[in-house]
């Protein structure tokens, strides 16, 4: 073989070969993650980080596809994690002897009512009422709509927390939760969408990062749905558990890593579904149009395109997949913890996924995802093991122990998040594996 061939042949500025390399990269590094974590660790790794593949695909179709900035993924995620605790959850007794349903009902009902009020007020205009009268309207409509509805609510929630706690779920397979938990998520979605997509990039994103809080709150002090602080747990697996393994004869390290393989096989087959879908999506006509509007939305625009219609397409598709993802998240942990929900572990990281692996390429979106989880999860022990070593150097020269290693070693995995994104932007602005547009000829 030839000099000329084999400079050709290790050319990165080929996008195939530098797929090649990297994804072959990491490849070794969770061969050797797996050598030194073990099989059940490492199966517990790539079956979570196959749940924020999901979340960045998602993200990515939003950010990506179509340049929208979207900092409520914590927010959809737990969407969807409240739906499969709906959907998934043992179903509770105490609840559906009560007078629960009965009064969730009621309050459901004065929901409805509500609406069709506030609709009523906003279509006023077609019995002359316009102007100044019919914001007037609108707004006593809200307040008599919001009046209503907390007439019912607080009165069951407090009944249902004090008799049953909670009103637990359907006792439904965990991936029809999943399927709900998407569906929510486009819900929502689709609400925040009609309302914030008419606002400029910087807006949107300040604006999505309240609704995420919002959201966080919402969820978090919803004790009668969801329990709040009290956790749901454990949450049922779609797979056999380890413990039924167990029953069967299998050891106890073993059983952990066969229930792991089988919640893995599931996750990878929805991803890998997912990943076609989206990836034929961005190469056909579809996909022009979107990347079209994201590059120059005023001449898209100009050309008769819907502009904020094609967007909203793209945040909805793009949360259902955040929110099935959060809801495989929950499952796969069999808790669900409305505290653990933080922006830096459940929307900030993801970011990083995606810039590092390459806006609008999902397989860079991929790769990132792999590489930064493994760098989330690997750079807490391996930053423990190096203060240790540096405390127990210290003391022998007389300088004294560093204190409470293991919260500083937590922190590490920010600090090291904070240095991947750093270099990212300086080196590889595009990301790993940038996004590759096909000319037509």
């Amino acid at each position: 073989m030839s000099d000329t061939t084999v400079r050709k042949g290790l050319d990165l500025s080929d996008p195939k070969m530098r797929s090649i390399v990297l994804f072959a990269a990491m490849f070794v590094i969770i061969l050797i993650v797996g050598y030194v974590q073990g099989a059940a660790n490492t199966t517990l790794l790539l079956t979570q980080a196959i749940a924020y593949a999901l979340i960045a695909l998602g993200l990515n179709i939003q950010w990506g596809y179509g340049g929208l900035f979207n900092f409520a993924v914590m927010g959809f995620m737990m969407l969807g994690g409240a739906a499969t605790v709906t959907l998934s959850a043992p179903v509770n007794p105490l609840f559906w002897d009560s007078e629960g349903p009965i009064l969730l009902g009621k309050a459901l009902a004065m929901f409805l009512v509500g609406a069709l009020v506030v609709m009523a007020a906003r279509q006023s205009h077609r019995i002359g009422i316009k102007g100044g009268w019919k914001v007037a309207l609108i707004v006593l409509a809200w307040f008599i709509a919001y009046v209503a509805y907390r007439s019912q609510i607080d009165p069951a929630a407090a009944y249902i927390e004090s008799t049953a706690g909670y009103i637990g779920g359907l006792g439904l397979n965990p991936v029809l939760g999943w399927l709900i938990g998407g569906v929510l998520a486009a819900i929502m979605a689709f609400i925040i969408g009609r309302i914030s997509l008419g606002l400029r990039s910087d807006y949107l994103a300040i604006a999505t990062i309240g609704i995420s809080e919002i959201l966080r709150a919402f969820i978090k002090n919803m004790d009668w749905w969801t329990r709040g602080t009290q956790t749901v747990s454990p949450m049922p697996w779609p797979v056999p558990l380890p413990q039924q393994y167990q029953a069967d004869g299998v050891s106890i390290s073993d059983s952990f890593v066969f229930a792991r393989l089988g919640f893995l096989a599931l996750a990878l087959t929805i991803l890998v579904v997912v990943f076609f879908f989206i990836q034929r999506a961005y190469g056909g006509p579809w996909g022009r149009m979107m990347r079209s509007i994201r590059d120059n939305h005023i001449a898209a625009g100009s050309m008769g395109k819907d502009i904020k219609g094609r967007q909203l397409e793209l945040f909805v598709m793009g949360s259902v997949l955040i929110g099935i993802g959060g809801a495989m998240l929950t499952s796969f942990n069999q808790i669900f913890d409305p505290s653990s929900y933080q922006p830096i572990n459940h929307t900030f990281m993801v970011w990083v996924m995606v810039i590092v692996g390459g806006a609008g390429n999902n397989l860079g979106v991929l790769l990132g995802t792999f590489l930064i989880y493994i760098a989330w999860v690997v750079s807490d022990p391996l930053a423990q093991a190096i203060f240790k070593n540096l405390s127990a150097w210290s003391q022998s020269v007389g300088w004294g122990a560093i204190p409470e290693i293991d919260s500083r070693a937590l922190q590490m995995r920010v600090f090291v998040l904070g240095v991947i994104i750093t270099i990212a932007l300086r080196y590889a602005p595009r990301g790993l594996l940038p996004e590759v547009v096909q000319k037509q000829k």
